[in-house]
């Protein structure tokens, strides 16, 4: 068996970023993957500003509490003042620019209202609450690099230096659809012997979530000619497609037949529990739909296996062929709450979550079909090879959130 780090390997050396960059306005890049480098096209801040709502002043002029300085300005945000005239002062807000001649600001809490003007009851020191042009960012800094997947902060950089628009990689089109006699849809009767699919919503919504753009094929009927009908009405317009179950050598399974006749398939075996079989291959695209290939990836059929290889496995692939550049999930040492006593010759992917005492603690059911066992915890502890677990030990914590997105 290929173990889990040969076989992602495997799948990120394959993956080459979708060709296409498109610009999409600041209120549509949000999750995109940035494609060429960003500079800032002003400074930021544009000028000197105060960082309080408060009283401009020359600290020459301020050289012990209790001074009493006229008010010659009021300098509201988005008003440029005049020069500050030596033995005065301006009232000053909150991001409003800073006029020449003054060095300082003195927040409004330490001055108060006297007969002649404002009394200072603070000495300032130079740049005291001034934020100085450029200290954010210089003007034709470099802001973003590419590779990255666009966050609300990183849309707030951009629009803080001017950029309305940033070039992105399009989204990966992906194409899914499940295999199964016995699928029924969630609100249909259940025949004897039929199960709820739950992997076509579960695949969907992450999918979805990893920003791409899929069309669902459905449930295709169990026979050859179907299975190979939807693989290329899936390769005609994806770059991807994932299914599950299927890829057995049953007579009832027809996936591996079919992509190896419309393309080709590995069948890998890896050392990851849930999981194990994983089939990574590729469908021939038509002529008359622009020749080329799809990358075809065939999930395990049961449901923790399918949603849990999705996420160590499938989502990586995705990212790379998004063109983002980090595609591995941060990954924390914590300390263990639960035993795991018997270990597995693979490593394991174990349902867990983070308990009020900081702890993590694991779902006592870890079988590949008890879906409670995701909702429940909120994250996988990964156990290497054949490593048992006492309470108290460390162990390597992935938290969903850095799985799901």
């Amino acid at each position: 068996m290929l173990s889990f780090e040969q076989a992602l390997e495997k799948l990120l050396a394959a993956a080459q970023p979708v060709a296409e960059i498109r610009s999409q306005p600041l209120t549509a890049a949000a999750g995109r993957v940035l494609a060429v480098t960003q500079r800032s096209t002003v400074a930021v801040p544009p000028l000197d500003n105060s960082a309080m709502d408060g009283y401009a002043v020359r600290c020459a002029d301020v050289t012990a509490a209790g001074v009493c300085l006229p008010v010659s300005q009021r300098i509201p945000a988005g008003t440029v003042g005049v020069t500050l005239q030596p033995g005065t002062a301006a009232r000053i807000f909150t991001g409003a620019p800073v006029p020449a001649g003054a060095d300082a600001v003195v927040m409004q809490e330490l001055c108060e209202h006297g007969a002649g003007g404002v009394v200072i009851n603070h000495v300032p020191r130079p740049e005291e609450n001034i934020r100085r042009a450029g200290e954010d960012i210089a003007i034709g800094a470099e802001i973003l690099k590419p590779g990255i997947r666009l966050r609300p902060q990183d849309i707030a950089l951009a629009a803080s230096a001017g950029l309305p628009e940033l070039p992105v990689y399009r989204r990966v089109r992906v194409g899914v659809f499940f295999t199964g006699d016995e699928l029924v849809q969630p609100g249909e009767p259940l025949p004897p012997g039929a199960i709820y699919n739950s992997n076509r919503y579960a695949l969907r919504a992450l999918l979805e979530g990893t920003g791409c753009a899929v069309r669902d094929l459905g449930t295709v009927p169990d026979t050859l000619p179907a299975t190979r009908g939807a693989l290329r009405r899936a390769a005609a317009d994806n770059d991807l497609i994932v299914t599950s179950g299927g890829v057995s050598v049953g007579e009832e399974d027809h996936v591996k037949a079919a992509v190896d006749a419309e393309g080709s398939l590995d069948m890998w075996k890896i050392a990851i529990k849930p999981g194990k079989p994983l089939a990574f291959g590729e469908v021939r695209r038509s002529a008359g739909n622009g020749g080329g290939k799809a990358w075809f990836i065939g999930l395990p059929g049961n449901p923790v296996s399918a949603i849990v290889t999705f996420m160590i496995m499938v989502r990586p692939f995705i990212l790379r062929l998004q063109g983002a550049s980090d595609v591995t999930p941060r990954a924390f040492s914590m300390r263990a709450d639960s035993a795991w006593p018997r270990p597995d010759v693979r490593a394991e992917f174990l349902r867990a979550r983070i308990n009020a005492q900081g702890g993590v603690e694991l779902y006592p059911n870890q079988g590949s079909g008890v879906v409670t066992s995701l909702v429940w915890g909120d994250g996988l502890v990964v156990n290497p090879p054949g490593q048992a677990v006492a309470r108290g030990d460390s162990v390597r914590f992935v938290p969903f959130a850095e799985l799901l997105s």
